[in-house]
């Protein structure tokens, strides 16, 4: 890698701290960061809380009780550039780690719009009457992608999916429904004007991938990035990521970021004018821990 300016980090921190404020509940245990998702969708994460000190094994143990209570997914997120020391730690107290590739957009480099085979990108608007039913589908062929093992999916994005090989839209048609609740709470999410999906769309097969834009100020980061495995190799997934992230960049950001489930992944979105930084870690409990 790169040298990388370490004002980058600190502006990452920020964001990941101030991105699931408006909608979860905080808890402060040690020096980490609990957030508590108010509401449905993917829940959050632990983290360091910026300014401390590199939390102990102790904080780790009782956080995850915490979070065992509250019945949210045992799981703590870093950037291990910006605290180093927190690997070792975290494993000692018995958590697995996935490390990451951390890209952030170089702005020359972005790829331009192009058309895509067979489907037109769109956007998600919170106001249509279509929106609870292309909020369901979304969210199935991410939880379809990420199922199948065609690459690793970051952790965050690996709850409740559904691991079937070639899955396509009849699989994606058969998923069940968001909640209304679930729908009020996206909608209110895309409303604020800090969330964004766009989606590959076909006239005959519907929404076959899918990408998330989620800003906090300035900075915004590329999440759920994911195809029906039935239309892979069709160049969604690259497209979308470049598309969307032009979007960001028009609507105020200046920096964006993503999270690789792996080095080939990531190799993905250098093509589109990503460039790697760093590495983000994911940390869930290591079989048969406590």
């Amino acid at each position: 890698m790169a040298p990388v300016d370490s004002g980058i980090f600190d502006r990452l921190e920020r964001f990941y701290d101030a991105l699931p404020r408006p909608w979860a509940r905080i808890e402060e245990i040690g020096a980490l960061t609990l957030f508590v998702r108010e509401g449905e969708g993917w829940q959050y994460y632990a983290r360091p809380r910026p300014g401390s000190h590199t939390p102990s094994a102790a904080d780790l143990v009782e956080t995850r009780r915490r979070q065992r209570d509250l019945g949210v997914p045992e799981v703590f997120e870093w950037v291990h550039e910006s605290r180093p020391d927190l690997l070792a730690v975290a494993r000692s107290a018995g958590l697995d780690v996935l490390l990451a590739p951390l890209l952030v957009l170089d702005p020359a480099a972005l790829v331009p719009d192009l058309p895509i085979r067979g489907a037109k990108i769109r956007y998600l608007d919170p106001a249509a009457a279509s929106f609870a039913a292309d909020l369901g589908a979304s969210r199935a062929v991410a939880r379809l992608g990420f199922g199948a093992p065609a690459y690793r999916a970051p952790l965050e994005m690996a709850e409740n999916t559904l691991v079937i090989d070639g899955a396509g839209p009849a699989e994606r048609d058969a998923a069940e429904p968001p909640s209304e609740e679930a729908v009020r709470h996206a909608r209110a999410m895309f409303e604020s004007g800090n969330y964004v999906t766009a989606v590959a769309e076909a006239p005959d097969e519907g929404i076959l991938a899918t990408a998330t834009g989620q800003r906090a100020g300035d900075v915004a980061e590329i999440v759920g990035v994911a195809t029906l495995p039935s239309a892979r190799n069709r160049g969604y997934a690259s497209q979308l990521t470049a598309t969307l992230t032009g979007r960001l960049l028009a609507s105020g950001v200046d920096l964006v970021l993503l999270s690789a489930g792996d080095d080939d992944v990531a190799r993905l979105y250098t093509r589109v004018g990503f460039r790697r930084v760093g590495t983000a870690c994911i940390a869930t409990p290591a079989a048969a821990t406590l």
